[in-house]
Parts: C-alpha cells; sequence; structure tokens
C-alpha cells in the first residue's frame, strides 16, 4: 500500500485533517494534492473530530486515485471508504488505551470493513512544546536528546511485529526530527520509516531523504502556505 513511485528516493504523504477541510472543498484539494505528486493520503486527526468525518472520507473516495489510508486519533476514526488503516501503537508512551484499548475497540469493525492493516509503531519525539497528542493520549514525548532510547523503541516495535516505524514530532512542531535520529533509526531497523511533523520546507525534507527517511508526511504546511506548488516542490524533493 505504501510503495514508493518509481525512480523516487522516498514518498510523499499528505495528512488531511477532517477539522481542517471541510466536505466542500476537499474534492478540489485532494485532485490538487495527486496533480503535484503526492504518493498516498492520510486521513484523521489526534483529537475529537467536529466535522462530519465519513462524509469527508466519502468525499475523499471518489476521487483519490493513490492510498487512502486512514491515520486515526482514536477507534471513532474508522470508516468504510479507505483503503487501509495504520494500526497505531503509541510504543513511546505507556498509556495502555493506545498501546491496546483502542485496538480492541476497533478490531471487529476493521475486520468487518476488509480494511487492510498496517501495524505501525508510532513514537513521539519531544519537539520544544506540548503538542495535542501528548494531550489527548496522556503521554511524554521521548528526549531528542537520548538517541539510543529511541533506536531501542523502534527496534523493539519492529521486533514486536510491526510493519512499519513512524517518528512523530507532532502537528506543526517547533523542531522536527532530526537527520541524526533517522540516520540512527535507519541504520537498525529493516522496516520502512514514516517521518512527520513540523516539516516546513521541501529543502528539510530532503534532508531528511538524504538521511534514511522513506516517507515523509506533511499536512499543517500545507493548510499555511499561499504557495499553490508546494505540494509539487515537496514532491521533487524526494527524486
Amino acid at each position: 500500500m505504501l510503495e514508493k513511485k518509481s525512480g523516487n528516493r522516498a514518498g510523499l504523504i499528505v495528512l488531511i485533517d477532517p477539522d481542517k477541510i471541510g466536505p466542500i472543498g476537499v474534492k478540489h484539494k485532494v485532485g490538487q494534492y495527486q496533480e503535484h505528486g503526492a504518493d498516498v493520503f492520510f486521513y484523521g486527526s489526534s483529537q475529537p473530530v467536529k466535522n462530519d468525518f465519513n462524509a469527508i472520507a466519502k468525499e475523499i473516495r471518489s476521487c483519490a486515485k493513490v492510498p487512502f489510508i486512514l491515520f486515526p486519533g482514536s477507534s471513532e476514526q474508522v470508516t468504510p471508504y479507505a483503503d487501509g488503516i495504520l494500526f497505531i501503537t503509541l510504543i513511546s508512551g505507556r498509556n495502555p488505551d493506545f498501546l491496546i484499548e483502542h485496538h480492541v475497540k476497533a478490531a471487529p469493525f476493521v475486520k468487518k470493513l476488509g480494511l487492510k492493516v498496517l501495524p505501525t509503531a508510532y513514537i513521539l519525539i519531544e519537539c520544544g512544546y506540548r503538542t495535542s497528542v501528548e494531550r489527548v493520549s496522556k503521554t511524554q514525548p521521548l528526549p531528542s536528546s537520548n538517541i539510543p532510547n529511541i533506536v531501542a523503541h523502534a527496534l523493539a516495535g519492529e521486533m514486536i511485529g510491526m510493519k512499519y516505524v513512524y517518528l512523530e514530532a507532532g502537528s506543526g512542531a517547533k523542531n522536527p526530527v532530526s537527520p541524526e535520529i533517522i540516520k540512527a533509526v535507519k541504520a537498525e531497523i529493516s522496516v520502512p520509516l514514516i517521518v512527520g511533523g513540523g516539516i516546513r520546507t521541501p529543502e528539510y525534507a530532503a534532508t531528511l531523504v538524504d538521511a534514511g527517511a522513506d516517507f515523509i508526511v506533511v499536512g499543517n504546511v500545507l493548510e499555511k502556505s499561499d504557495d499553490k506548488e508546494i505540494v509539487r516542490k515537496f514532491a521533487e524533493a524526494m527524486i
């Protein structure tokens, strides 16, 4: 489900937050993102969703030509309109709700819908301020200065059986995940490495790809930028 485009060093994932885009304008945005080089769409929010989650998902499904993957903040963010779902385990924290409880609640529904399941080790890295992920999950991020500890968490996730490792600084992070962390983690794991949070420029995205990121996730920067070519510039940085 997460194959990189032929000839590209890494894949570009565009994160769509249902509370930052409505069903009216979502088709235009999705079409624009695809045209400019998005490889995958992630859909979800770390906070309870106020807008109609299913209605927006249905609109995305009607026009998405690339994989459409749920990136749920809770067991309530499951819809039949996606291709698959990141089955996220927040292994950087120790809150049982995000280690197993939400998974138990969602599992029967996910199976009934036939969604492709992508088991993902989700690791929150400190970014300079308290993110919404921290507030909602009631967990602390891993200190960015303790790289061996971050590597150990990534290794543990892979050894448990996770098929992807996701290093997350948080939406709009002040300090994104560093190239040093990515390089250290990539050297030890054999599964694809996804990196997101606070990646504001194509140049920095390219730096993270050089360090070993297999997929770059952008979302907040697209919502705030007036540059209509911003997605294309990120996509070109993946080449």
